[in-house]
C-alpha cells in the first residue's frame, strides 16, 4: 500500500491522469487483494465518481485518514503532494510499529524459553529424582517436598490443566474485542508504571502527526480532529478525548480543548498553544510528534532495561529454587555418608 502511493503520487505528478494512474498500478501490482480493491475504484471512477468516494465505498479497508487526505488533494488540486505527505505520515509510523516489535522481540523470547525450561523441569527431571527419593526412604527437606508436590499436582492435572488455561486464553482474548473490555484493558494498561507514560507519549505522537498531516493537506480544524480521533488507538484516551471536538466545534480554542481531556502531557499542550496562537499550528504540531517520538523511544529503552533484568531474576529465582529442591537431599545423603 505505501509502494502504491508512493507510484501513484509520481505518476499524477508526471501529468497522468487518476483513471489511467490507477488502471497501471492495479495491472502491475503484486498483491491480488489490492488488484481487487484497485478494480473496484476503477469501475466507480469509469461511472462518475470521485477518487475519494471510490476509496471510502471499499469500507474500512483504507484509514479514514487517507481517505481525508485524498479528499483534501482533490478540494486542493495538489493531489500528487498530498499523497506525499501521506507516505511520509505512513512511514514514520511504521519506524515507531517496527521500534516497539524490536524492543520487545528479546523480553519475548526471553520469557518463552524461561517458561518452557520450567515445564521441562517441572514434568520431566523432577519426576527422575522423586522416584530415586522414593526408593531411599529418607525425609526430604521442606523445600524438596513442596517442590515435588507441585511437581505431582501439574502431572496429574495435566488433562484438564492445559485445556482450562487455554480456555481461560481465548475467554480473555474473545473479552478484549468486546467493547468494555478493550476499554477495561486499556484502562488498567495506562495505570502501569513506564507503559501507562509510554502509551500517552506514542498516541500523542501519533495524534499530533495525523492531525498535522490532514491541516497540510487542506483539512479545517474541526475536520481534521475529528478524523484523527481514530488514531487514538487506546479506547480510554479515545473516551476521555471524544468530548473536547465539541468544544472545538462550538469555537474555543483548540489548545484549551485539547487540555481539558487531562491525559496529553503539559510540554505538549504549551508547544501545541504557541503554534495556535502564532498561526502556526500545523508545524508546531509537526514538532511535537518529532519530540514525542524520540520520548517515545528513550522510554521504551526504559522498559526493555527494566523487563529484562526482571525476566531473569524472576526465572533465575525459580530455577534455582528447583534445582535447590533436587539436589540439597543429594547434598545431604553425601554428607551423612561421608560422616559415616
Amino acid at each position: 500500500f505505501l509502494l502504491f502511493n508512493q507510484q501513484m503520487a509520481a505518476l499524477i505528478h508526471a501529468g497522468l491522469p487518476v483513471l489511467q494512474s490507477i488502471q497501471m498500478l492495479r495491472q502491475r501490482s503484486p498483491n491480488a487483494k489490492l488488484r481487487e480493491v484497485l478494480g473496484d475504484v476503477e469501475s466507480r471512477i469509469k461511472s462518475g465518481t470521485a477518487l475519494s468516494e471510490s476509496f471510502a465505498a471499499q469500507g474500512e479497508t483504507f484509514p479514514k485518514i487517507y481517505i481525508a487526505s485524498i479528499l483534501a488533494g482533490e478540494r486542493s488540486g495538489n493531489l500528487d503532494e498530498v499523497l506525499r505527505r501521506y507516505v511520509t505520515y505512513t512511514k514514520a509510523m511504521v519506524a515507531v510499529r517496527r521500534k516497539l516489535r524490536s524492543a520487545l522481540t528479546y523480553p519475548c523470547i526471553l520469557l518463552s524459553a524461561s517458561v518452557i525450561l520450567i515445564a521441562v523441569l517441572t514434568t520431566y527431571v523432577i519426576p527422575q529424582f522423586t522416584s530415586i527419593y522414593e526408593n531411599v526412604g529418607t525425609k526430604l527437606p521442606l523445600i524438596t517436598e513442596l517442590v515435588i508436590g507441585v511437581s505431582a499436582a501439574v502431572r496429574n492435572n495435566l488433562f484438564w490443566l492445559i485445556p482450562t488455561i487455554l480456555l481461560a486464553v481465548f475467554g480473555l482474548w474473545s473479552w478484549r474485542k468486546t467493547e468494555n473490555g478493550r476499554r477495561t484493558m486499556d484502562r488498567m494498561i495506562l495505570k502501569i508504571p513506564i507503559v501507562g507514560e509510554l502509551v500517552r507519549q506514542l498516541t500523542t505522537a501519533q495524534f499530533t502527526r495525523s492531525l498535522a498531516t490532514l491541516l497540510a493537506g487542506g483539512i479545517n480544524l474541526v475536520e481534521g480532529f475529528q478524523i484523527a480521533l481514530a488514531s487514538v488507538t487506546n479506547r480510554e484516551l479515545l473516551r476521555i478525548t471524544e468530548p473536547a471536538l465539541p468544544k472545538v466545534r462550538e469555537g474555543k480554542p483548540f489548545t484549551e480543548s485539547l487540555a481539558s481531556a487531562g491525559w496529553v502531557p503539559e510540554l505538549a499542550i504549551d508547544m501545541i498553544g504557541v503554534g495556535e496562537r502564532s498561526g502556526s499550528l500545523r508545524e508546531m504540531l509537526e514538532e511535537v510528534s518529532g519530540f514525542y517520538d524520540a520520548e517515545t523511544e528513550v522510554k521504551l529503552g526504559q522498559l526493555t532495561t527494566f523487563i529484562e533484568p526482571a525476566i531473569l531474576i524472576t526465572m533465575g529465582a525459580i530455577v534455582v529454587t528447583i534445582l535447590m529442591a533436587i539436589y540439597l537431599p543429594l547434598l545431604t545423603m553425601m554428607g551423612s555418608a561421608g560422616k559415616g
